[in-house]
């Protein structure tokens, strides 16, 4: 007699929301950082083709043996849907049995990415950003401007957050929402901030190194491609430069290889990965988190949502 799976569970955006908490997450992108660092997942480099105008697919697997867990990301980055009334990036995680290879859940991974990046991003802050940072500055105003106001506040106590982005409509609506600062430039976020965060679309720099005090921490997310960057390369080179991947970095990040192939500086300019967890050295040096994103952090994610529908639903 045939022995047929089940059909995987499916999670909705709804759902996931429902189970993934901000604080246990920040914990889990710690540990799925720390277990990328120490080898102890597979992972590739993500596959990334183009479907229509040159929009990005990506395809991320990770397998990680300590939860267990095995899985992957579909991912698409389409800027036309905003003018749907569409989020740009869009994302399905396929969780399957590390055991038997069979599907056994799918996952919403647009809301998983937004918030994980966050939680990533507040990681770096952790370990990197001054012990009492007064101002936070956010340039940027979609899903991942919100994400990290959540997460980061979580981690650092700021008396004063400035935000600013080119859409003014969408520049006030989210300054209102967080009760925030709605500054006239990028500029007037940066200088005198303790924390920086771009998470913009930007192909080019929108963060200058003139701008940036001694001992800020900055978190760089917008630009995730080869010919994209979002800061100053003067910036870069003079900061302490903070990974999530180092081979996703010399592969992906703009901010990293376009300095490289313009002779600024060599890929001896990563100091370390955040998985190493390297803490700041002292008040004065400027630190860089480029961000990329990790097939191990969506895993983890999912997996978490896993275990607490489990949880929800024990007797």
């Amino acid at each position: 007699m045939n022995s047929f799976p089940k059909v995987p569970l499916f999670f909705s955006e709804q759902d996931v929301r429902a189970r993934l908490k901000m604080t246990a997450l920040i914990d889990a992108m710690e540990r799925a950082v720390v277990e990328f660092s120490a080898g102890r997942v597979q992972q590739p480099v993500r596959t990334i083709l183009e479907f229509a105008d040159h929009s990005p697919f990506g395809v991320m697997p990770a397998y990680v043996p300590s939860l267990p867990a095995l899985g992957a990301k579909l991912v698409t980055v389409r800027e036309s849907n905003a003018a749907k009334g569409l989020g740009t990036h869009q994302a399905t995680i396929i969780m399957l049995d590390p055991d038997t290879g069979i599907a056994n859940a799918i996952l919403d991974g647009r809301y998983i990415t937004e918030v994980r990046t966050a939680a990533v991003s507040a990681v770096s802050a952790k370990y990197l950003a001054r012990k009492e940072p007064k101002v936070l500055g956010i340039i940027g105003s979609g899903v991942q401007a919100h994400s990290h106001w959540e997460a980061l506040r979580l981690v650092r106590e700021f008396r004063e957050v400035r935000v600013w982005s080119p859409n003014a409509e969408r520049l006030n609506k989210f300054a209102h929402e967080i009760a925030a600062h709605a500054m006239p430039s990028a500029e007037a976020v940066v200088r005198g901030a303790d924390v920086v965060v771009t998470v913009t679309p930007s192909a080019t720099p929108v963060v200058e190194s003139e701008w940036v005090a001694d001992g800020t921490h900055i978190i760089a997310v917008g630009s995730c491609r080869p010919t994209a960057r979002e800061l100053d390369p003067a910036l870069v080179k003079r900061s302490r430069l903070i990974v999530d991947s180092r081979a996703a970095a010399l592969k992906e990040a703009g901010d990293i290889v376009m300095g490289i192939a313009e002779g600024r500086w060599t890929a001896k300019h990563i100091d370390a990965e955040l998985g190493e967890l390297p803490r700041r050295q002292n008040d004065e040096e400027i630190t860089i988190f480029k961000s990329l994103g990790l097939a191990v952090e969506d895993i983890f994610a999912a997996h978490l949502v896993l275990r607490s529908d489990v949880m929800q639903t024990a007797p």
